[in-house]
Order: C-alpha cells, then sequence, then structure tokens
C-alpha cells in the first residue's frame, strides 16, 4: 500500500509538471518594446548608419535594458521588430522572441524560458525521483531474475526491461537535473553559458547573480508552499532583472577608462516583483516597470555608447 501510494503520487507530479511545461506558452516581449510605426518606417527608410543608431537610441531610451551586443549595439531583433530585452532571444523554431529564454526542448516541443522555467525544473526533478523509485522496488525482482529465483515465465524478461530503462533514465536525468540546478544557483541560461552577458560597460557572466538565495527565489518565488508544486510563482516580469552590477555613468562607460568593476550591491532601478504581481503581469497588458523608474532612467539607457550600431542576434 505504501508503495502504491508512493508511486501514484510521483507519477501525477511528474504528469502534472510535464503537462505544465508542454502547454505553457512561452512569454514574449510586451508591447513597449515593438517599434513605434514611425520608428519601423524610419528604420527602413534611412541607410544603416548613424540615423539608424538614432532611432534605435531613441527607441530604447525609456526601456529598462542593460546588456548589448558584442560590438556594443541595441540588441535589435529585425524578424519581430522589437527591442530585445535583457536576456530575451529569438528562437529560430518558434520564430518567435522568448523571455529570458534557455534553451528549444525538442522532448516537450516547446521553448523553456521565463514562463515555463520552474516547471521544466519540477519535471525534470519528478521525472527523477519516478525513475529511481521504480528502479528500486524493482531490484529485489532483478537480483532474483539473476539467481534463478523468479518463476520461469515471460515475465521476468518484462522485469529486466523495466530496471534497466528505469536506471538509464536516472543517470541521464541526473545529469541534466544538475546542471540545471547550477545554473539555477549561478541564475544563469543555458544561453547565457555559451554567450555571457555583454553589458554596457563590458562582458560579465555572473552580471546576474545575486547570491544563492536570491536566485532560487527568483525562480520559484518567495512563498515556499508554492515551491513544489507545478504552478507559477517565479518573481519578476521576464522583462527586466536585478543584477549585482552598479549603474555608471553613461559618459564613462563609453571611455577606455570608464569600466568599473563588479559589486554585490544591489544598486538596480528594477526589483524583482511579488507573487501577485508577477501573476497579475501574466494575464494583464500593462506596463510592467514604475514610472518613477523609467524617469529616473530616462536619458541613461541606450545612450552609454555614441558609436553603437544596430546590430541582429539570435
Amino acid at each position: 500500500v505504501v508503495c502504491l501510494v508512493a508511486y501514484h503520487i510521483f507519477f501525477m507530479l511528474f504528469v502534472w509538471s510535464y503537462w505544465k511545461t508542454i502547454f505553457t506558452l512561452p512569454m514574449n516581449p510586451s508591447k513597449e518594446f515593438h517599434l513605434s510605426y514611425s520608428d519601423k518606417e524610419s528604420l527602413e527608410r534611412e541607410p544603416r548608419g548613424e540615423s539608424q543608431q538614432e532611432v534605435l537610441r531613441r527607441a530604447a531610451k525609456d526601456l529598462p535594458i542593460y546588456t548589448r551586443t558584442m560590438s556594443g549595439a541595441i540588441r535589435y531583433c529585425d524578424r519581430c521588430r522589437l527591442v530585445k530585452p535583457d536576456r530575451c532571444h529569438h528562437c529560430s523554431v518558434c520564430d518567435k522572441c522568448i523571455l529570458k529564454m534557455d534553451h528549444h526542448c525538442p522532448w516537450v516541443n516547446n521553448c523553456v524560458g521565463f514562463s515555463n522555467y520552474k516547471f521544466f525544473l519540477l519535471f525534470l526533478a519528478y521525472s527523477l525521483l519516478y525513475c529511481l523509485f521504480i528502479a528500486a522496488t524493482d531490484l529485489q525482482y532483478f537480483i532474483k531474475f539473476w539467481t534463478n529465483g523468479l518463476p520461469d515465465t515471460q515475465a521476468k524478461f518484462h522485469i529486466m526491461f523495466l530496471f534497466f530503462a528505469a536506471a538509464m533514465f536516472s543517470v541521464s536525468l541526473s545529469s541534466l537535473f544538475g546542471y540545471h540546478c547550477w545554473l539555477v544557483s549561478k541564475n544563469k541560461s543555458t544561453l547565457e553559458v555559451f554567450r555571457a552577458p555583454i553589458f554596457r560597460h563590458r562582458t560579465d557572466k555572473n552580471g546576474f547573480s545575486l547570491g544563492f538565495s536570491k536566485n532560487l527565489r527568483q525562480v520559484f518565488g518567495d512563498e515556499k508552499k508554492y515551491w513544489l508544486l507545478p504552478v507559477f510563482s517565479s518573481l519578476g516580469d521576464g522583462c527586466s532583472f536585478p543584477t549585482c552590477l552598479v549603474n555608471q555613468d553613461p559618459e564613462q562607460a563609453s571611455t577606455p577608462g570608464g569600466l568599473n568593476s563588479t559589486s554585490k550591491n544591489e544598486n538596480h532601478l528594477f526589483p524583482a516583483k511579488s507573487l501577485r504581481d508577477s501573476q497579475s503581469h501574466l494575464l494583464t497588458d500593462t506596463p510592467s516597470w514604475s514610472e518613477t523608474s523609467v524617469k529616473a532612467e530616462k536619458g541613461k539607457v541606450g545612450m552609454s555608447n555614441p558609436a553603437l550600431t544596430m546590430e541582429n542576434e539570435t
């Protein structure tokens, strides 16, 4: 009875998290990041050069973006016609820009990003527990198979296959789950491991890391009662993220001597939001940052490098 109850608990949590990972639609950048009709016309009309740079700087100056391309340009997607938020990338499979994109997973036929990353982690965790439970409960019969302690029927081959399948999936899932646990502890995505984010002053592979506890809460939320359940509880809105970098004077960022070292002080303008704010943002189309923060940042974002050029980035 105990084994049956434990089996169905693991099975239901596994199916629930797998379902949520598959059918949770990836979040796309909000309308504030899309270029206006006049800006789109200006980009098409003007030749590539300073004119287009000015259009992008004007469109991005009020947006909470701190990362740039390798050449120092504002991250712009010419397919979606929008300024990319931090940690947002264009998925070639979905043909959309995905907020905090981690990777496109063929096993779930969906992009893993801000809206379903927690579900993906729980799917890996519960599938691993499910396979370990099956392998552990089947182990005694697997041993009897090799010691000829089972009746000579076809069922013993089913037992052997079940054990091997559960054991092999446990090994592969444990490595994948361990890797993503490390990503959560460092507040990184799979894409950011291969290409470190480039901020206005320099490249910093740990620019979004706020410490283990805060990194964990950014994915799972502040309310621990939701941590083990496949319900959305991640902090923030997916468009802006707190960093461990101190905001710089934009005039200093364009000079060779303006490279400041990183700091653990959380001097950022767009802090992570509470659970209710995070959930309500998924249902409404309201701006995701306060007007005062936008005004305070106005004139700084997008103006740190006078030699900015438009560059397409996947």
